[in-house]
């Protein structure tokens, strides 16, 4: 590879499903280039904790802002129809973890899972941080034996402290939110990338020949 880009999210941040959504429109032509995408779930929870950040909705000029620039947000990535649920915000512990499980133990079907998650939270309106409700999410994509599985692992001490380790890992890495990345590139330097709307910091970062947006001026 001639280029990675360390993509850390969580299912309770809709700025980590923008991400994911781009990043998988952009992978075929980032896997051209020699660039690889690793997409690692982490408890934004405990990164808001141990950086000190505060969420955007407990501060009431965030919390405003936050009105217009999520919905430019939905209208750019191509996701309208999402919302926020009414049992906002979740303890997302139980979905990342199982994310950290899929990912380990079933990699073709964790991105997909990763999008489904995002879907039935933001835009069907399902508690995905309840065990049966998570459940109905993954029967899109597993048996009722691996839905088991997944439920009893996911609170198994090995993917209790893999998802502390992620999130120590981005912390590390000067995370205070998602989604967080860690880009490499070619020369081998290294660099912390920060939001749904940096990516052509990051294509320029990486070398890539990325063409940026061009405002033709009016016909007269």
């Amino acid at each position: 590879m001639s280029g990675k880009i360390i993509c850390y999210l969580d299912c309770v941040s809709p700025y980590s499903y923008f991400a994911l959504l781009y990043l998988e429109k952009q992978r075929a032509a980032l896997w051209s280039h020699k660039v690889e995408i690793d997409v690692v779930p982490v408890f934004l929870g405990g990164i808001n904790v141990g950086s000190g950040n505060k969420p955007p909705w407990t501060l009431p000029a965030k919390a405003k802002y936050s009105t217009y620039d999520s919905a430019r947000a939905k209208r750019y990535f191509g996701a309208p129809d999402i919302k926020t649920p009414d049992f906002f915000p979740i303890l997302s512990l139980l979905p990342q973890r199982a994310l950290v499980f899929i990912k380990a133990q079933h990699s073709q079907l964790f991105i997909q899972t990763f999008l489904d998650i995002f879907v039935d939270m933001w835009q069907n309106g399902l508690d995905v941080s309840k065990p049966e409700l998570l459940g109905q999410v993954l029967k899109r994509r597993f048996s009722d034996s691996q839905i088991q599985d997944i439920l009893r692992q996911a609170n198994s001490p090995e993917y209790k402290q893999t998802l502390n380790d992620n999130t120590k890992e981005a912390l590390d890495r000067g995370a205070f939110g998602c989604p967080w990345y860690w880009v490499t590139n070619t020369k081998g330097e290294e660099e912390p990338f920060f939001g749904s709307d940096r990516f052509h910091y990051m294509f320029e970062y990486l070398g890539l020949p990325w063409t940026d947006f061009e405002l033709p001026p009016a016909k007269l």
